[in-house]
C-alpha cells in the first residue's frame, strides 16, 4: 500500500486543461447560478414579510429551536418514523447530497480562495485521500438510495404518492396534479445523472493518468474499466464534454433550488424551527388589536407568515393524505391537497406588479394576498367541513406542518359568514344558551348522581382533593352515564375526595373551537376557569379527552392553569397504590382504541394499557394505535354534523379493523365520544354477537367481583 501512495501525486487538476475564456464563463455562470438562487430565496422571505406574526415563538426561544431542529433534520428520526426503510433510504440522499455539496465547498476553497491567496492549495495529499474516499463512499449511498426511490415511485407505487385528489371528480381539471409527479421525477433523476457523470468524470481521469491511488476512488475505477481502450485524444474529449455537462448540470440545480421540490430543503427546515410544538393541540386565539375584522382565514392576506412558510415547506411526501381518516372513509378531503392548493395561491404572481427584477421581487405575492383562500377554485367549503381535527395529519407530518390548525382558521371564516352545517349551527347555539352539547337543562347535568348510594360532594361549597370536570357526554348520555356512575363509585371505594360542579360547569369548548366559533369557546373558557378558579382543590379530573386536551393545553391562556388528570392515569395510581385489594384477573382478549385527544394530543398510550395488563387481560392491538390511531369520527365538532358524506364512517372503519384481529371478543376506549360513536358502529355494521363495547373503568369494575361487564 505504501508504494501504491507514493506512486503520483496525490490530488487532480482543477478546471483541467481549461482555456481563460472558457474559466471566465464558467465563473461567470457560477455567479448567475448563485444570483438566481439568492432571488428564489428572497421571493418567498419577501411574501412572508406581508403575513401577520401569529404563533411565531420569542427570539430567546430561536437559538435552541434552530438545535432542536438541526438535530431532528440529521437524525432523519421523522422520516424512518413508522417506514424504517425510507428513512435509511432517505439518509442515503440526504447525507450523499451533503457531503458531496460539502466536498465541492472543500475544492472551490482550495483552488478559489487558497490557492490565489496563499499560492498553494490544501486539496492534495492524505487529505485528498481521505476526501476521495468518503465522497466515493457518500456518493454510492446517494445514487443506490435514488435508485431505491425510483423503484418504489415506478414499481410499488405507493397510494400516498398518488395525486389524485379526493375534492375533486375524475377528469375535472386539476384532479391528478400531473405536474408534481413531473416535477418529482426531475428532481431524482437530476440528482442520479449528477452522482452518475461525477463518476464518469473520475474514470475518464483514472482511465487517461492511472494515478495508482484507486482504492480511494473506488467508484471512479469502476468507471475506468471499459473506458480504458479509447485512447487519450477521445478520452479527452469526452473529459471535457462530460465536465461541462456535470459542472452545468449541478450549477443549474443549485439555481433552481428555491423553485422546485428541491425547496423543501430550505423551506422544510424553517418550518420545524418555527412551528409551534402544541400545534393543535392549542389552538391560537384572535388577538385583540384583530377582534374587529374577519376570523380566520379568507385571503392569502390573513395567513400568519408561519403558514406561509409551511405552505412552501411541503414535501408532498403523502404521509398526512395516508393518515387522514377524512379521506380513508372518503370524504373530500387530503390535509396534503389542502396545503398544495393554498402554496399554489400564496405563488400566485401578480399581473399589474411594478416592473424589473426588483419591482417583481418587492411586490413579491402582492397579488396572492387577495388570493381567496376558499371557493370552488381553491379550498372548498365541503373539503374543510370533512376535518375531524384529529390531528394525525400534524403528528405524521416529517416537516411540522400545522395542516388542521390551517383548517381550523378556514372553519373560523367559513363559520362567520354562515357556511356551516344547519345541525352543527343548531348545537352551536344550545350550548351557547345551555351551556352543553345536548340541550339539556343546566340544573340537570348532575342528575346522573341521584343513583348513587352515597353523595357526590359539590366542589363549590366545599374543598376537595380531586375535582371531577365530567364533560357533557358524561353527564348526560344515558351509555355514558353508566361509565361515569361506575367511576364514581371506584373513587369513591378507592377513598378518593372528589366533587363536580354540578351546574356550575359548562361545556369544555375543545370542540366549539375546533368547529371554528372562537367567540363562543372564549366565552366557555372563561367562564369555567371563573367557576373552578373559585373551587379549592388540588388536581382536576376528568373522563373527557377532548375537555383534557382544552383544560390543559388552552385554557392556561384564559389564566386557568391546573394540574389536569385523565381517568385512567388516576384509576392506574389508585390500582398500583392498592387502594382495592386483590382484583379478579378477567382473562378477556381485547383490543383498545387510542382517543385522539388523549394519545396523539396529550400523549398518555401506556396507562390505559398498564390497566389492562393489571385486570388479566390480554391486549391485542390493531395495526394503527398509539399516535398512528385511527379517529372515531366525532371531533372538531363532526358529531354535530348531519351531512358528513363518505363512504362509510370512521367508527365504522375502525370497528372492521377491530373485527379482522383473532378472538378478539371485547373493544376497550377510554372516552365518552368513543363509547357513543362505538356502540353505534357496532350496530351498523352487524356486529353486535361478534364484539362488545366496554369502557375500561367497566372493566375494572368486573375485576373488583361486582360481576360481568354485561350485567351492568
Amino acid at each position: 500500500m505504501p508504494g501504491l501512495l507514493l506512486a503520483a501525486t496525490k490530488s487532480r487538476p482543477i478546471l483541467w486543461d481549461t482555456p481563460l475564456g472558457l474559466e471566465v464563463l464558467w465563473y461567470g455562470l457560477v455567479g448567475l447560478s448563485v444570483l438566481v438562487f439568492l432571488y428564489g430565496v428572497a421571493r418567498p422571505l419577501a411574501r412572508y414579510r406581508r403575513g401577520n406574526r401569529d404563533g411565531l415563538p420569542p427570539l430567546r426561544e430561536v437559538p435552541a429551536r434552530f438545535w432542536q431542529a438541526t438535530r431532528k433534520v440529521y437524525s432523519q428520526a421523522m422520516i424512518a418514523r413508522r417506514n424504517p426503510a425510507i428513512g435509511w433510504a432517505h439518509r442515503g440522499i440526504f447525507y450523499g447530497w451533503v457531503v458531496l455539496a460539502i466536498g465541492t465547498v472543500i475544492v472551490a476553497l482550495s483552488h478559489d480562495v487558497a490557492q490565489p491567496l496563499f499560492g498553494a492549495g490544501f486539496y492534495d495529499g492524505n487529505f485528498y485521500l481521505g476526501c476521495k474516499a468518503f465522497l466515493n463512499l457518500f456518493g454510492t449511498a446517494l445514487i443506490l438510495a435514488l435508485l431505491a426511490m425510483m423503484v418504489r415511485r415506478a414499481v410499488v407505487r405507493p397510494a400516498r404518492l398518488d395525486y389524485a385528489r379526493p375534492d375533486r371528480a375524475p377528469g375535472e381539471e386539476g384532479a391528478e396534479r400531473r405536474g408534481y409527479r413531473v416535477g418529482d421525477w426531475a428532481f431524482v433523476v437530476t440528482l442520479l445523472v449528477i452522482a452518475l457523470t461525477g463518476y464518469l468524470l473520475e474514470g475518464l481521469r483514472i482511465a487517461m493518468e492511472d494515478p495508482g491511488y484507486n482504492a480511494f476512488q473506488f467508484g471512479g475505477w469502476l468507471v475506468a474499466q471499459p473506458l480504458a481502450a479509447l485512447g487519450d485524444p477521445t478520452l479527452a474529449a469526452l473529459r471535457h464534454g462530460a465536465w461541462w455537462f456535470h459542472g452545468l448540470l449541478a450549477i443549474t440545480f443549485v439555481a433552481l433550488i428555491p423553485y422546485t421540490k428541491a425547496g423543501h430543503m430550505l423551506s422544510s427546515y424553517a418550518s420545524m424551527v418555527f412551528r409551534d410544538p402544541l400545534a393543535g393541540k392549542r389552538l391560537a386565539p384572535i388577538p385583540p388589536e384583530r377582534a374587529d375584522a374577519p376570523a380566520g382565514y379568507g385571503t392569502l392576506g390573513d395567513f400568519s407568515a408561519l403558514h406561509l412558510l409551511q405552505l412552501d415547506a411541503c414535501t408532498k411526501c403523502g404521509r398526512c393524505h395516508e393518515v387522514c381518516p377524512a379521506r380513508a372513509t372518503g370524504r373530500p378531503l387530503s390535509p396534503r391537497d389542502v396545503v398544495l392548493e393554498l402554496g399554489e395561491h400564496s405563488r400566485h404572481p401578480r399581473g399589474d406588479s411594478p416592473g424589473g427584477l426588483l419591482g417583481g421581487l418587492l411586490d413579491a405575492g402582492g397579488a396572492a394576498a387577495e388570493e381567496g383562500a376558499i371557493g370552488p377554485e381553491a379550498v372548498r367549503a365541503e373539503t374543510v367541513w370533512s376535518c375531524m381535527q384529529c390531528n394525525a395529519c400534524v403528528e405524521a407530518c416529517p416537516v411540522g406542518i400545522e395542516q388542521a390548525p390551517i383548517i381550523n382558521q378556514l372553519r373560523r371564516r367559513l363559520l362567520e359568514e354562515g357556511e356551516l352545517d344547519a345541525g352543527l349551527q343548531a348545537t352551536l347555539q344550545q350550548i351557547h344558551k345551555s351551556g352543553n352539547s345536548l340541550g339539556q337543562s343546566r340544573r340537570s347535568r348532575g342528575k346522573w348522581t341521584a343513583e348513587l348510594d352515597f353523595e357526590v360532594k359539590d366542589a363549590r361549597a366545599e374543598a376537595v382533593d380531586v375535582l371531577w370536570f365530567v364533560g357533557d357526554y358524561a353527564s348526560f348520555d344515558p351509555r355514558s352515564q353508566r361509565v361515569t356512575r361506575t367511576l364514581a363509585r371506584v373513587l369513591h371505594e378507592a377513598g378518593v375526595d372528589f366533587g363536580i360542579l354540578y351546574e356550575g360547569e359548562s361545556n369544555a369548548g375543545n370542540d366549539v373551537r375546533r368547529a371554528g366559533e372562537e367567540g363562543l369557546f372564549e366565552m366557555l373558557a372563561e367562564r369555567n376557569v371563573e367557576q373552578i378558579s373559585a373551587c379549592s382543590f388540588n388536581r382536576i379530573l376528568t373522563s373527557d379527552p377532548h375537555s383534557l386536551n382544552t383544560l390543559r393545553n388552552e385554557y392556561p391562556d384564559f389564566g386557568g392553569s391546573w394540574t389536569v388528570v385523565h381517568h385512567t392515569d388516576l384509576v392506574l395510581e389508585l390500582v398500583e397504590e392498592g387502594r382495592f385489594g386483590a382484583l379478579a384477573p378477567l382473562h378477556h382478549r381485547v383490543t383498545y382504541h387510542d382517543p385522539c385527544y388523549l394519545g396523539r394530543h396529550n400523549g398518555t398510550y401506556e396507562a390505559p394499557r398498564r390497566l389492562l395488563e393489571l385486570l388479566g387481560c390480554e391486549l391485542v392491538e390493531m395495526p394503527r394505535n398509539r399516535d398512528n390511531s385511527f379517529c372515531c369520527g366525532a371531533g372538531g365538532g363532526q358529531i354535530w354534523i348531519t351531512e358528513q358524506g363518505g363512504t362509510e364512517r370512521p367508527s365504522e372503519n375502525r370497528i372492521r379493523e377491530a373485527l379482522e384481529l383473532q378472538g378478539v371478543d371485547l373493544f376497550v376506549v377510554a372516552c365518552p365520544k368513543d363509547v357513543t360513536m362505538y356502540e353505534d358502529a357496532i350496530k351498523t355494521t352487524a356486529s353486535d354477537g361478534r364484539l362488545r363495547l366496554v369502557e375500561l373503568t367497566e372493566l375494572l369494575d368486573e375485576a373488583l367481583a361486582r360481576g360481568p361487564v354485561a350485567a351492568a
